[in-house]
């Protein structure tokens, strides 16, 4: 296969606790809850997760290494300006977004009402139409942390082809 036609896969995961006097933010958009994602940044899940496979598709790191929670300068950074970021060097790699399928587990909220809403936010982010990026929200069953309603996680995996 010549570089040319090279496609790379990509995996992200990221999980936050969720807490009181924070935003619920996912790809990017508000939703409505009690609770938010405890982070360093906004704590926005599904972002961070669609960073980390964005990141590893390329080869390029991960989300930790180019915005390290141990640095002041990300202290509650926007994780819309953090996917803006990692994905112009995803680019500058040489790489294009095929497609995006991502999972959010979680208790509360139902998603269903504001996928629409969530995957044209990340189509808007990464400027790709909206048919390449998709969303699903799944529960645990009460099982585990996610289950309880103490944490969100998200899910994330990528196609990217040399161009």
């Amino acid at each position: 296969m010549s570089l040319g036609a090279m496609i790379r896969i990509g995996l992200g995961r990221d999980l936050h606790r969720l807490v009181c006097g924070r935003a619920f933010l996912l790809g990017g958009v508000v939703l409505p809850a009690d609770k938010g994602e405890d982070g360093h940044s906004d704590g926005d899940v599904l972002i961070h997760a669609v960073i980390d496979a964005l990141l590893g598709a390329a080869g390029i790191g991960d989300i930790g290494q180019l915005f390290p929670p141990s640095d002041p300068a990300w202290k509650d950074a926007c994780s819309k300006e953090l996917l803006r970021r990692s994905f112009e060097q995803v680019k500058k790699a040489g790489y294009a977004l095929v497609n995006l399928d991502c999972v959010v587990s979680c208790e509360a909220p139902k998603l269903l009402p504001y996928r629409h809403t969530i995957r044209a936010s990340l189509a808007s982010l990464l400027d790709v139409d909206i048919e390449m990026v998709f969303v699903k929200g799944k529960t645990n069953e009460g099982c585990d942390s996610v289950g309880a309603g103490e944490a969100v996680e998200a899910l994330a995996v990528c196609l990217l082809e040399r161009v």
